[in-house]
C-alpha cells in the first residue's frame, strides 16, 4: 500500500530541491520529518510540507500506521519557467528566467 503527494508550480528552481530530496529518500517517515526539520534553507521547509501531507494522506485514506511508513520515493521536476526582461546594456534586454517545481513524495509500508 501507498501513499502520494504532489506540489505543484512552486516557486523555486528543482536545483535548490533536489539535493534536500536526495537526504530523505529511503529513510523512515520520523528520521525523514527530522532530517528536514533541521535542514536549513526554504526548500526543506516545502519537501517537508509535501511529507507530511502523504503521511496524512496514508493515515487518513488508506488507515496505515505512520510508524511502518517510509519514504520510498522522493522527485522535484522541473515545472514551468515564467520569463522576464530586465533593461540590459545597450539597450538591449537581459532575460530573468524564474523557474518553478513540481515536488512529489510516495509512501509505502515497511514490510516485515
Amino acid at each position: 500500500m501507498e501513499a502520494k503527494a504532489v506540489a505543484k508550480y512552486v516557486r523555486m528552481s528543482p536545483s535548490k530541491l533536489k539535493p534536500i530530496a536526495d537526504l530523505v529518500r529511503g529513510k523512515d517517515l520520523n528520521e525523514a520529518l527530522n532530517i528536514l526539520k533541521f535542514t536549513p534553507g526554504k526548500g526543506s521547509e516545502i519537501v517537508e510540507k509535501v511529507v507530511m501531507s502523504a503521511a496524512a494522506n496514508a493515515e487518513n485514506n488508506f488507515d496505515l500506521n505512520p510508524e511502518d511508513l517510509y519514504v520510498a520515493e522522493v522527485y522535484a521536476n522541473q515545472g514551468p519557467t515564467m520569463k522576464r526582461w530586465r533593461a540590459g546594456a545597450q539597450g538591449r534586454a537581459s532575460m530573468i528566467l524564474k523557474r518553478s517545481s513540481h515536488v512529489g513524495v510516495t509512501l509505502k509500508e515497511k514490510e516485515d
